[in-house]
């Protein structure tokens, strides 16, 4: 192999190992969530809303290029702080609302299950989740639904359960960090995570 090719090969291979990966914090939000709450959220009961002016005012409106965040990942983590006692199986769908969608014009991952307060943390492939490709990426995000439900799946929405007291009220932080394309998640480019929070 020429010496030029060889060093061509080297010098792209050390830019892919050492380069920073890409990635943002979406929301990062404190809330503490009442039966009363969700009957009265508006449009949806059971919905938290975290509307644009509560994401990063930083966050691509093309999500596809320059940096590929669509066939990235995003690292989901809660923070479940209080919790009615009794291990009530509880979940939450966290969902993108585009500036232009199709077909139903939104995608979600979710939580999984918890029945305890403490921390949950997982990594989800943009393009693996529920509906993904009902958001035109290139677009951008506007705001984000986070929807409090049972084990049941599909619409079983905490405020409809005759025992909601098991579910509320409730208080968390819930922080959504996207991660590029080929890109590792990395909790050191992420301010404040460790320390204590307050509720917003």
């Amino acid at each position: 192999m020429p010496r030029k090719l060889i060093l061509t090969v080297l010098v792209s291979s050390l830019l892919t190992t050492f380069a920073p990966a890409e990635q943002f914090v979406l929301f990062d939000t404190t809330f503490t969530f009442t039966k009363q709450d969700a009957d009265n959220s508006k449009p949806s009961p059971s919905h938290y809303y975290v509307r644009s002016d509560r994401l990063n005012p930083a966050r691509p409106k093309d999500w596809t290029t320059p940096v590929d965040y669509r066939n990235g990942s995003v690292h989901l983590r809660l923070e479940v702080i209080e919790k009615p006692a009794g291990g009530e199986p509880t979940t939450w769908s966290v969902c993108y609302i585009p500036c232009k969608g199709r077909n139903h014009g939104y995608g979600c991952i979710g939580t999984g299950v918890y029945r305890e307060a403490g921390v949950i943390e997982k990594d989800i492939g943009m393009t693996t989740f529920w509906q993904n490709d009902d958001i035109v990426w290139s677009e951008g995000i506007k705001e984000m639904h986070l929807v409090i439900k049972d084990d049941s799946g599909g619409k079983g929405h905490a405020h409809r359960r005759p025992d909601h007291e098991k579910f509320f009220p409730t208080k968390v932080r819930m922080t959504l960090i996207q991660v590029s394309k080929g890109a590792k998640y990395d909790p050191a480019a992420v301010t404040g995570l460790e320390k204590p929070f307050s509720a917003k």
